[in-house]
C-alpha cells in the first residue's frame, strides 16, 4: 500500500504572504517618490548642465560681537494718517426690512381642524404651516398660514387660487425684527 503524502506542519504558503506584502512595500514607496518627484517637478534625470564651475570656498567672515536690533518704536497715533477729528464717521442707519407678507386661511383651537385645513391646502399645491401660539382671553390657536411672500404681486396669485377654490384668505403683515451683529 502506497504511504499517503504527509502535510508539512505550519502555515501552508505562510513565507508568499509574507513575500506579497513586501513587494506590495516596495512597489508602493517606489511610486510614492515618483509622484512627488512629479508634482514639485523635480526631474532627476533631465539633460542639461549638471556641474557648474567650481565654486569658491567660503571663507568665514571675522568674528564680531552681534548686537541685537534695536526694535522700532511705535506710537499708534502717529501711524495713523492724520485725523483732525477723533470721533468715527456716521454709520449709515439701517433700512427698515421689509414687511413679509403672509395669507392666513384660518385659526382654530384644535389642532385636527387646523391640520385638516393644511391637508386641504396640500392638495390645491399650496404649502402651509401651522403656528401655535397663546392667545389671551382665547387660549391655544393654531393658525393656518402660507407663505412668507415678498411682495404682494406673489401673494394676490396665491390668493385669486385660494378664492377659486372657496378657501376665504387674509393677508397679514409681519415685520421681522432686526437682530444686532456683534
Amino acid at each position: 500500500m502506497a504511504k499517503p503524502a504527509s502535510r508539512k506542519s505550519g502555515r501552508a504558503g505562510g513565507g508568499s504572504i509574507f513575500t506579497g506584502v513586501l513587494i506590495g512595500l516596495i512597489v508602493g514607496a517606489i511610486l510614492a517618490v515618483g509622484v512627488a518627484l512629479w508634482a514639485t517637478g523635480f526631474n532627476p534625470f533631465k539633460s542639461g548642465k549638471q556641474a557648474s564651475a567650481p565654486t569658491k570656498p567660503v571663507t568665514p567672515a571675522p568674528a564680531t560681537p552681534a548686537t541685537p536690533d534695536t526694535a522700532p518704536s511705535f506710537d499708534f497715533y502717529k501711524v495713523l494718517p492724520d485725523n483732525t477729528s477723533g470721533a468715527l464717521p456716521p454709520a449709515a442707519a439701517p433700512a427698515p426690512p421689509a414687511p413679509l407678507l403672509y395669507l392666513q386661511a384660518g385659526a382654530f383651537q384644535r389642532a385636527d381642524e387646523a391640520d385638516n385645513l393644511k391637508a386641504q391646502l396640500a392638495l390645491l399645491g399650496v404649502e402651509a404651516v401651522i403656528q401655535t401660539s397663546e392667545v389671551a382671553n382665547k387660549g391655544v390657536l393654531h393658525r393656518v398660514r402660507i407663505g412668507p411672500f415678498h411682495t404682494a404681486d406673489e401673494a394676490n396669485r396665491t390668493r385669486s387660487l385660494l378664492a377659486q377654490n372657496n378657501i376665504p384668505v387674509t393677508l397679514v403683515k409681519e415685520v421681522p425684527t432686526q437682530q444686532e451683529t456683534p
